[in-house]
């Protein structure tokens, strides 16, 4: 059994770690909320950007911009996006699992070949990860979280863009973790090259106006040939925005968690504590009683 030392210096311990634990809850909570807001802050021009692309995308042939033709799949580039830092419960191995068992169910017969499925890893946990396993990288964005900024999706982007126009690249996808709630984060896998239509459509306003013939001036080529780049580059905004969102919430949960968990062990502790000290009492008694006994019998 402990002694009574002991288990008050686990006591002492758990407190001191249930206060980091908290500390941590707290500052989670701040990073959420502010990254809540920059998704909410978002949306309106998203929401203005697909309506505008969906309109102009529609209407012309998708042989007017590279970047909307499709081609024969040789070579394909992954680009995984979690955390930079830990303490986040399953957030970033979840990411990390699905990621390998996207590319061995998806591109298994592409793996056999040189450079046929490489990864772009955003966060440093991701880059740790494959970086010391058999993949080929194709760019590393450790890092970028503790300062996250549009200029890094741009970066990430012009890169891909460059590539996937010199016929480097063949299709580009995209891992990450949606934000849903708090308590819940879901795994997305989503194509960025060459842009699919239906996704411009998918993520535009929910009426119609795609039906409406207007005018373009100057022409709709000219349109696409301005937007595309800027959609984009926003596109991969969102997804860093959607990634850190749920990496917030999943730390808050996992610090809550680990806090009550501090919570329930404190209880258990001084509950042992408070036995220990009362057996202990219980045979100090019990020996003076012993010695009392002794010397009236003694006497």
């Amino acid at each position: 059994m402990a002694t009574l030392r002991e288990i008050k210096r686990r006591v002492t311990s758990v407190k001191s770690t249930q206060k980091i634990t908290k500390a941590m809850k707290m500052v989670a909570a701040a990073k959420l909320r502010r990254a809540q807001d920059a998704l909410v802050a978002a949306r309106p021009y998203a929401r203005k950007m697909n309506e505008l692309l969906r309109h102009v995308v529609t209407k012309v042939d998708p042989a007017i911009h590279p970047l909307l033709q499709e081609r024969e799949i040789k070579k394909v580039v992954l680009v995984v996006v979690a955390g930079d830092r830990g303490m986040c419960g399953a957030f970033n191995g979840n990411i990390i699992k699905a990621a390998i068992d996207y590319i061995n169910t998806q591109y298994s017969t592409l793996l056999k070949e040189p450079d046929g499925v490489r990864m772009v890893t955003v966060g440093k946990k991701t880059t740790d990860f494959f970086a010391k396993r058999s993949y080929s990288l194709h760019a590393r964005h450790a890092g970028i979280f503790g300062d996250l900024h549009f200029g890094h999706a741009r970066t990430i982007i012009q890169q891909l863009s460059d590539d996937y126009l010199k016929g480097e690249i063949d299709k580009v996808e995209v891992i990450y973790n949606e934000f849903k709630s708090v308590i819940q984060q879901r795994v997305v896998v989503e194509q960025i090259l060459p842009i699919p239509p239906e996704q411009i459509q998918k993520t535009g306003d929910a009426h119609d106006h795609a039906q409406v013939d207007y005018i373009y001036e100057p022409s709709s080529a000219e349109i696409i040939n301005a937007l595309l780049p800027k959609y984009l580059n926003f596109f991969m905004w969102h997804v860093l925005l959607e990634s850190s969102t749920a990496e917030e919430g999943a730390r808050m949960t996992a610090m809550n968690n680990a806090t009550e968990n501090a919570k329930e062990l404190i209880r258990d502790l001084t509950l042992s504590y408070n036995k220990a000290r009362q057996a202990s009492i219980t045979k100090e008694l019990l020996e003076i009683v012993s010695g009392a006994e002794a010397l009236k019998k003694a006497s």
